[in-house]
């Protein structure tokens, strides 16, 4: 499947424009539920991808795979590791370790238990199922130490819940690349009488291995009141333990109005392995509601720790809609890209109170101030998927990745009348417009470039008279879209963002703003 990246717009109203194509990874007749994407942590053009596969009462793991950094790629919604049939069930986990084996955890079909897979050839074919552990569990999620100075560079992690009392978090790991897997470790032992649930595990730059659980009341419906912490130094043996590192109040219901899904404040957890100011900084998110500085509907909560788990920020309001406005915000994912820009997906409904839309809120700055993009052109209603299991079960996640100054957002949608993945290829690099005034102009209006002509480096000003959703996008001299700048709404004020045209050539160019009401453009010239 080729995916040819063009610019398009759908507008519903003025605040749900998207610039970023959306489209499926791997179209099919089956469900496609609970995402979930990475990474090869050498080589960026490599991504994998998967998801829980439904068809009439066949379940897998979808198998989808691009390696030309997300512009194509090709799939199949079934792991043929050995046994086919019942021996999957869900829960996926998607690695690619420093030797470029692709590891693939899961749930067990009829054989309930925790297991693993691992293909030498990119996601062709894959190694009978290894029974990690075997009996009642849950919620399993993998992560590789990519940092070559670690002493246990290339180990690969998995963390789940264990469905027995107390309900711990659970930790196995592979040093051969998934042939086969270390005894399995109880890292913690819940929280008073509470349990853990839908644990996230990240790697530092040192090798030290960090993780976030739920830490959940023990009657239905088990809502989230502490996140737990947990980091071990020497490669997942031992663990120092927090069992309530931060106080929140989550959401965990069968029942998430307007709709009847189930959904839960599991965290997310990544980490600043970019070398610079921030390196080694740790970032978790979750769901909260009627706890500061959430209101008094879902929104998405971010606390950070500089001092390696040792304490932890207060409370940050991601998601800059209205607060109190009903509206819902969701199963977060989080990715510290290349850049050390802190990306956050979710599912949002503050456009429309009956379907959501996902959004992208992103930090430049360590997380202390947030700006929001509408990633998807289309929204839907959230609605039990048949046959997933559990009441409401539309699945429990989100995904996101980076490579290439690319950020790959992976979700699932009902667009079509089946739940499928879906994806966008979005540049980080071009959703930047920083606010140099908040006076209120008397029109809106926008600036000739300066300087003019330019070589490279150009900054591009506007004026903003009333709030509005705005856009700039770049011409050739031929009237041909280049790319677009930014796309976001505004309030009242005036805004600058800068054009790097370092890859273009030389001559005429056009930018132009485009609101609901206002429309113009302006040449520059671009000299080299």
């Amino acid at each position: 499947m080729n995916i040819k990246y063009v610019i398009f717009f759908i507008s519903i109203t003025q605040t749900v424009i998207s610039q970023y194509p959306n489209f499926r990874i791997h179209p099919s007749s089956s469900a496609q539920i609970e995402p979930f994407i990475v990474r090869h942590p050498l080589n960026q053009q490599i991504l994998f991808a998967s998801a829980y596969t439904i068809f009439l009462n066949f379940r897998s793991e979808g198998i989808y795979v691009s390696t030309d950094g997300g512009n194509s790629w090709r799939g199949t919604d079934t792991c043929n590791g050995a046994p086919v049939n019942g021996g999957h069930g869900g829960d996926p986990g998607p690695v690619i370790d420093k030797n470029g084996i692709f590891i693939l955890t899961h749930q067990g079909g009829v054989v309930q238990g925790m297991f693993s897979n691992y293909s030498t050839n990119q996601g062709l074919n894959w190694s009978n199922n290894y029974p990690i552990l075997t009996g009642d569990q849950d919620k399993g999620f993998p992560g590789t130490d990519d940092a070559p100075l670690s002493s246990f560079y290339g180990r690969t992690y998995l963390v789940w819940t264990r469905f027995a009392a107390p309900f711990p978090i659970v930790v196995s790991y592979t040093t051969n690349s998934g042939i086969s897997w270390s005894s399995v470790t109880q890292i913690n032992n819940s929280f008073g009488s509470n349990r853990s649930f839908g644990p996230a595990l990240s790697v530092g730059p040192d090798g030290t291995v960090y993780t976030v659980w739920a830490s959940a009341q023990p009657n239905s419906p088990f809502t989230e009141d502490c996140i737990g912490f947990a980091k071990s130094t020497n490669g997942g043996n031992n663990w120092i333990v927090n069992e309530c590192a931060i106080d929140c109040n989550g959401i965990r219901t069968t029942q998430l109005s307007p709709w009847t899904i189930r959904a839960n404040s599991f965290p997310v957890i990544d980490i600043d392995k970019t070398g610079g100011a921030r390196n080694g900084w740790i970032y978790i998110a979750t769901t909260n509601k009627n706890l500061p500085p959430a209101g008094s509907d879902p929104d998405i909560v971010f606390h950070r720790s500089t001092d390696g788990g040792n304490s932890w920020s207060s409370g940050i309001r991601v998601n800059q809609d209205p607060l109190n406005n009903g509206r819902n915000q969701f199963f977060p994912a989080i990715r510290v890209d290349e850049g050390g820009g802190v990306n956050i997906i979710y599912f949002d409904s503050r456009n429309q109170a009956d379907s959501v839309d996902v959004y992208l809120s992103r930090s430049t700055d360590g997380g202390n101030s947030w700006t929001d993009f509408r990633i998807t052109s289309q929204r839907f209603k959230p609605t039990p998927v048949a046959g997933a299991g559990g009441a409401g079960n539309m699945g429990d996640n989100l995904g996101l990745t980076s490579g290439n100054g690319r950020l790959y957002p992976v979700w699932m949608g009902n667009y079509t009348g089946l739940f499928q993945t879906w994806s966008a290829i979005i540049d980080y690099n071009s959703i930047g417009i920083s606010q140099i005034a908040s006076q209120i102009p008397i029109h809106t209006k926008l600036h000739q470039n300066y300087p003019n002509p330019f070589n490279a480096l150009t900054k591009i000003r506007l004026e903003i008279n009333k709030t509005a959703y705005a856009l700039i996008k770049i011409y050739n001299i031929h009237g041909q879209e280049i790319k677009t700048l930014f796309e976001k709404e505004l309030s009242p004020g005036i805004y600058e963002t800068e054009f790097n045209g370092d890859d273009l050539a030389g001559g005429v160019y056009f930018y132009r703003l485009i609101t609901s009401e206002y429309s113009e453009s302006r040449k520059m010239i671009l000299a080299k």
